[in-house]
């Protein structure tokens, strides 16, 4: 197991996908921020299924960047509740990894 992790959120639009990715990696909580789509996304909300068109945001950070991040995309966010989710990387390549740790500053 490392300390790396890949967050997920979701965006409604391009703008703000690119707004979230821009703001989390000037604020060096995120190494990289990969944005994805469109896609559709189908999930329930206020007891109706709902469908609509969404950007996947794949978050490259660190396990102790988490909160500070999870607090930014609460700040940011157009959301009432952003997705937040986090997938721990077992390994990858040590260069890499090592870049992106040098990339992180958290408080």
């Amino acid at each position: 197991m490392t300390d790396t992790r890949i967050l997920l959120t979701t965006a409604g639009s391009r703008d703000e996908a690119d707004m979230l990715a821009n703001e989390l990696v000037r604020r060096e909580l995120a190494a990289c921020v990969n944005i994805l789509g469109p896609m559709t996304s189908v999930y329930r909300w206020k007891g109706k299924i709902e469908s609509s068109s969404e950007f996947l945001l794949l978050i490259k950070t660190t396990e102790d960047a988490f909160e500070q991040v999870r607090h930014a995309l609460r700040e940011l966010h157009s959301y009432e509740i952003p997705e937040f989710i986090e997938l721990c990387v077992n390994r990858g390549d040590g260069r890499y990894l090592a870049w992106l740790e040098q990339c992180i500053r958290y408080e």
